[in-house]
């Protein structure tokens, strides 16, 4: 049985909505893991919180499941040093994590819409994987970055991958992916679209006046949505049914290095069809 230590900042139903799909799998035993515990940067009793409650939700799910909840409030943990060093932070917030966790035996670390960066020590420590909004080739940056680049590239298609965490953010060995057309049905009327509006603007205008509701833009996030909880969940499949696993931040089978990740289009997509 594959142990996870799940870490997320509970923000809203996207975090609950993985919470609960990982352990509806768990339970129907189509999905051998269990939780050693969950972990969230905040404790919910920080002001201003705009999240409050969303993050209690997110909270009473946990503790209904009867999964241990372990908060670290960022807000509250030396203040003096966010601003002044965020190096120093960062450290000195990684080892308070590592006191709660280290008798919390676990596998795999999942950040799961997780918002601080891990420390270093607890990268090199211990395997976490998180969930990049591109293919392995594409864009860095967060999803709205990677989106406009994708349109301002013209781009055939988008994806999204699961890597290994480490000190150097977004640059682990990629595990897994999923790929999707954004060209075709349902695309090239919105690619249409775009072409007809930068007739008399720029895609630089159109970014700063329309932005995010963007039809082409809306459309490529919904699709990357959906296909982002099934490759997570896909994802830890793999780990659990023992096909793969991480050896000094590399991705194995059995005692075999892979020299590249494993596309779960396929599954994802059946997935997403169910």
């Amino acid at each position: 049985m594959l142990k996870l230590g799940w870490f997320s900042t509970g923000r809203g139903p996207g975090s609950r909505n993985l919470l609960r799909e990982v352990m509806e799998r768990k339970d129907d035993g189509t999905l051998d893991v269990e939780f050693s515990f969950v972990f969230c940067n905040w404790d919910n009793t920080e002001e201003p919180n705009p999240k409050k409650d969303q993050r209690q939700m997110f909270f009473d799910m946990v503790e209904g499941y009867g999964i241990p909840l372990i908060t670290l409030s960022w807000k509250t943990f030396r203040p003096d040093l966010w601003d002044s060093d965020p190096s120093e932070w960062r450290r000195l917030y990684g080892i308070e994590i590592r006191k709660r966790i280290q008798d919390l035996g676990f596998d795999l670390g999942i950040l799961a819409g997780y918002m601080l960066w891990i420390d270093d020590e607890t990268c090199e420590q211990y395997d976490f994987m998180n969930l990049h909004p591109a293919l392995p080739t594409g864009p860095k940056g967060t999803w709205q970055e990677v989106i406009w680049q994708l349109i301002r590239e013209g781009a055939d298609e988008q994806g999204a991958m699961m890597h290994i965490v480490t000190p150097e953010w977004d640059r682990g060995t990629a595990l897994t992916y999923c790929r999707f057309p954004i060209r075709g049905k349902g695309y090239d009327e919105l690619w249409a679209d775009l072409d007809e509006r930068l007739k008399d603007r720029s895609l630089d205008d159109i970014i700063d006046d329309i932005g995010i509701e963007l039809p082409l833009f809306k459309k490529i996030r919904e699709d990357g949505a959906k296909h982002e909880l099934p490759l997570i969940v896909e994802t830890i499949r793999q780990f659990a049914d023992g096909n793969v696993h991480i050896k000094e931040k590399n991705l194995y089978k059995g005692d075999t290095r892979l020299e590249g990740p494993f596309d779960l289009s396929e599954q994802v997509d059946k997935n997403i069809e169910g």
